[in-house]
């Protein structure tokens, strides 16, 4: 069971900014204040000692005291910021005379009528906590009374039949080969060490398991040991003394007694150790001053789903999933024993063959993860052989098998990594249920609606809130508990989807403690009479939605509508405490659709995307608290005047044909900004943009430069991203050559703006160490200047197009070894001559389009380096390229020189040390065609070619370089 903080963390800071004065409440109401404070802060202690244990080891007193706590904390927040609405009010400025007057009477009568009322509610509040208390104490029972009985699950792994494991003997041979290799850690020293990473329920102890059977009659002595959540490090340095047959007479010694003796009884001895389920950094710093370094070799494997706990260790190998047909060879014998079949092409085959189709959507719901397979495997086996029971089980995931003792045993192994989260995290983690199985989710969105909801609040000065929730999101992937979705430009983490396993577990989770109402046609939670967030994911029976209207909507604090569930969204009128609106394709085309919409007060994230609708209403700007605004894919032209009255937004984003009224530089809180359009019509607020100096984030899109741009740019110190276009397509020149990018820039987009007239000297690895995109075009560029950009260190994003040709620079570009080391894409625009790379450039490098490779002229031929009529572009020397293309441009070259470059071309395939000749055009086609087809990672190729009509010699040609699909254009060259 899950008992989250509920809203205890911003409860308590919102009552300390009442108790400082910022209201004026009524005379010894701040008293009371300060014993709720001091009340809340001692129950969010309690709290958070209760949420740490498993459901099944608390008091069920404790159980109720908790859900009654966290279910009054979201009551107290909802009448805080019901009073705070309600206190502010609005200045009537336009008023005059006897009406301002008026006016002015009614307004201080209600804001009394207002302090009175919170008076009384404040009341009411500190009794309720009061009793809450007291019931506790009063209904408390002996703590004395004993706990069920734990049982490590993970001790059924290390003594599994070998012969029951499938899959593991691939993994073991690969972890050996890294042992036997150097790491980062051990290049130093005579010992290997690895660790093993990944998921709950993957295989790590298996694995660890399987190597060390496989190889420790090579060492003098050998460990196994377990770490666990809770390590008693005295009893495990005794364990591995034991597993060393080494004997203490002592029963007593203390750990730095033991870490004395472990080291010199290991200091002459070749020794290997496995440490399995390690937690925590600080442990294994523990346990690594027992194991020493010594001149005879020494083996040690770690196992952890920590990530970072890994790195620390050293050699981090992550564990990969079974695969399909693996995880198909586990089931099957599983269930039907040694009935092995296989297809024509020896993959596994279902014995029996009607239930294949079923078996395949039960594994692709175990997304490789043994446990969970074998887990299916142990309900399968006690149903029918039919497809109906099967597919009731496959269906049943994640609702429905609670009582089921292998989904509990299941449940436990993977809870083990939640409960060791922290409080704040395993609430972060559980809104993730608000989401549909399978669900990509978009790392932006969901840290934006995890600040809305309050479940980040503020750390350090200078780090903003979504930098904290960021840490956090990174946190989650680097303890297993999601799966990172990278981007396929950059390979950067820009998602998530939550393993179904997992999910099943913390829908459990919320549904008991009423954290999420998930409703849908084929699996929905039983709503509470109170729901805190609804989750609309696949709802087409209207009736599902009545009973969920029934039950009161009025307290939910976020409801999140998707595609398939728009028909049955509830009226916006239903809501009076609502913090977090996301509706999707929601047809709201309708005038009145938005009426309510002004009335959400407590509104402070609010996405309609791809909404068919065409304006917002101008009570928008009631919206106080509102912090994102997300009107994307929707035909609203101009955003009404009320958005400037929004002082809390912190993010904004609207399609390029949306603009903005002046005035947007009253949104001093604003960290992003995505697409700022700047035309005739809203010129003035360029002069604005220099106020918003908390942006992070600046998308703009102009229809020429302005010069009060520039001035604006200098004044954001604090911009990571900055992407400027212009729509006209006509690019300004030397207009950001005085501009000096923030230290902390990540990415810079201005190649479809303006040219810088030379490499400008703020790109330098010392100042802008955080640059991982750059999309520039320099006027001018040298090889040393290449050589600057190659020592980025975090550059994975680079498109640079240079205008040498215009100038005369006729140079060739040496790409150096060692240098952009973390590139993933690289586009190289308009170089003249060839770029060679040498080896060891580039090793990252996916993604290469040279656009063009060189040009051919009339009476200029093409030319190596060296003069010596050879070219070299060494695409063999970049290792993990998937896409490659480029352009090869022919002014007025002869069919000879065409031929030539043919050759030169055919020389650089035929250089590559898996080249294969395929001659099978004219001119530079077939030689292009083989710098593609020539690099490693082409087990299978396709050529299209295709001719383009408009007088110019150019060639077009499409290759598929194994999972990749990279294109070359020119045309006809006879």
């Amino acid at each position: 069971m899950e008992v989250v903080t509920g809203a205890l963390p911003s409860v308590i800071k919102k009552l300390a900014g009442l108790a400082a004065g910022e209201y004026n409440l009524q005379k010894g109401l701040k008293g009371a204040i300060r014993f709720l404070q001091s009340e809340l802060e001692s129950m969010k202690g309690a709290l958070e000692k209760v949420s740490s244990t498993p459901g099944d080891r608390l008091d069920i007193q404790d159980k109720i005291w908790a859900r009654d706590l966290r279910e009054l904390s979201y009551d107290i927040e909802d009448s805080i910021d019901t009073f705070m609405v309600r206190g502010q009010g609005k200045e009537q400025g336009n008023l005059h005379g006897i009406k301002k007057f008026i006016d002015r009477s009614v307004g201080l009568f209600r804001k009394a009528k207002i302090r009175h009322g919170m008076a009384t509610e404040i009341r009411d509040i500190k009794t309720r906590v009061e009793e809450v208390a007291k019931r506790h104490g009063r209904y408390k029972i002996n703590s004395d009374v004993a706990m069920p009985v734990m049982i490590d699950t993970r001790l059924f792994t290390l003594h599994t039949e070998a012969k029951e494991l499938v899959g593991v003997d691939e993994a073991r041979d690969e972890l050996i080969k890294a042992l036997e290799e150097e790491n980062e850690v051990s290049m130093q020293q005579h010992g290997k060490i690895v660790s093993i990473v990944g998921f709950g329920g993957l295989g790590k102890t298996t694995l660890a398991n399987a190597v060390y059977e496989k190889i420790r009659a090579q060492f003098d002595c050998c460990a196994f040991v377990s770490v666990s959540q809770t390590p008693n490090l005295n009893k495990l340095f005794k364990g591995l003394l034991d597993d060393f047959g080494k004997n203490i007479n002592e029963e007593t010694l203390e750990e730095s007694r033991l870490i004395k003796v472990l080291r010199e009884f290991l200091q002459e001895k070749r020794y290997f150790v496995v440490i399995d389920d390690i937690w925590d950094i600080s442990v294994w710093r523990m346990i690594r001053c027992a194991l020493p370094d010594n001149d005879v070799g020494y083996t040690i494997i770690t196992t952890t789903r920590n990530y970072d706990v890994a790195e620390e260790a050293g050699g981090a190998y992550k564990l990969k999933p079974l695969s399909l047909n693996n995880s198909r060879k586990l089931l099957y014998r599983r269930i039907f024993g040694t009935e092995n079949k296989y297809d024509n092409e020896g993959r596994e085959k279902c014995p029996d063959e009607e239930l294949a189709e079923v078996s395949d959507r039960i594994l692709n719901k175990c997304a490789g993860v043994p446990l969970a397979v074998i887990t299916m495997a142990s309900l399968l086996a006690c149903k029918a052989r039919n497809k109906m029971d099967w597919y009731e089980v496959y269906n049943s995931v994640g609702t429905g098998l609670e009582n089921n003792l292998d989904v509990k045993n299941m449940r436990k192994i993977l809870s083990l990594s939640y409960y060791e989260l922290p409080c704040h995290l395993r609430t972060c983690l559980l809104y993730l249920t608000m989401f549909p199985e399978d669900f990509g989710i978009r790392k932006g969105r969901l840290i934006r609606m995890w600040i809305a909801e309050g479940f980040i609040q503020s750390e350090k000065q200078g780090k903003s809130l979504f930098e904290i929730g960021d840490s956090y999101f990174n946190v989650l992937i680097n303890r297993s508990m999601v799966q990172p979705i990278h981007d396929s430009i950059t390979g950067m983490v820009h998602g998530c989807r939550v393993h179904d396993m997992v999910l099943d577990l913390i829908r459990s989770l919320s549904s008991e403690e009423n954290f999420v109402a998930v409703l849908s046609d084929m699996d929905s939670t039983s709503p509470s009479s109170t729901i805190r967030r609804l989750s609309l994911q696949n709802v087409k029976n209207s009736h599902i939605m009545a009973n969920a209207t029934r039950s009161s909507l009025q307290h939910a604090r976020s409801v999140v509508i998707f595609p398939s569930a728009a028909a049955q969204a509830p009226a916006l009128g239903s809501f009076q405490v609502l913090r977090v609106l996301d509706l999707c394709l929601c047809d709201l085309s309708q005038a009145n659709s938005l009426k309510y919409l002004g009335n959400l007060y407590q509104l402070r994230y609010l996405r309609l995307y791809c909404m068919h609708i065409s304006q917002l209403p101008e009570e928008i700007g009631n919206l106080q608290f509102l912090q994102t605004l997300d009107v994307r894919g929707n035909s609203i032209s101009w955003l009404p005047s009320g958005v400037v009255q929004l002082t809390n937004l912190m993010f904004l984003y609207i399609d390029w044909w949306t603009r903005v009224p002046n005035g947007i530089g009253n949104l001093t809180c604003l960290e992003q900004l995505s697409q700022l359009r700047i035309d005739g019509s809203t010129i003035n607020i360029v002069g604005e943009l220099g106020q918003l100096t908390e942006l992070r984030q600046l998308d703009i899109i102009l229809d020429e430069w302005n010069d009060k741009l520039l001035e604006g740019l200098r004044m954001l110190q604090n911009i990571q991203e900055l992407d400027i276009s212009v729509r006209s397509g006509e690019r300004s020149i030397s207009v950001l050559d005085t501009w000096v990018a923030p230290r902390y820039i990540r990415g810079l987009c201005t190649v479809h703006s303006c040219w810088f007239s030379a490499l400008s000297a703020w790109v330098n690895p010392s100042l802008v160490p955080d640059l991982t995109r750059l999309h520039i075009a320099v006027r001018e560029l040298h090889q040393g200047d290449l050589e600057i950009l190659g020592r980025l260190p975090a550059l994975r994003d680079v498109n640079l197009e240079v205008d040498n040709k215009n100038l005369g620079i006729l140079q060739g570009f040496v790409v150096g070894a060692g240098s952009f080391p973390c590139l993933v894409s690289c586009w190289f625009s308009r170089f003249v001559w060839p770029v060679v790379f040498q080896q060891g450039a580039m090793p990252k490098l996916r993604e290469l389009h040279l656009w063009p490779l060189f040009y051919v002229r009339e009476g200029g031929g093409i030319a190596s380096r060296d003069g010596g009529g050879g070219l070299e572009l060494a695409l063999g020397n970049l290792p993990s390229l998937q896409g490659f293309s480029a352009t090869v441009k022919c002014e007025g070259a002869s069919e000879e020189e065409a031929e030539q470059a043919k050759a030169a071309l055919t020389h650089a395939a035929e250089m590559h040390p898996n080249h294969e000749i395929y001659i099978g055009f004219k001119g530079a086609l077939a030689a292009l065609t083989h710098a593609a087809e020539m690099h490693p990672n082409h087990p299978e190729h396709e050529i299209y070619i295709g001719f383009k009509d408009d007088g110019t010699r150019h060639l077009w040609a499409t290759s598929k370089l194994g999972q990749g699909q990279v294109s070359h254009w020119r045309n006809d060259l006879s």
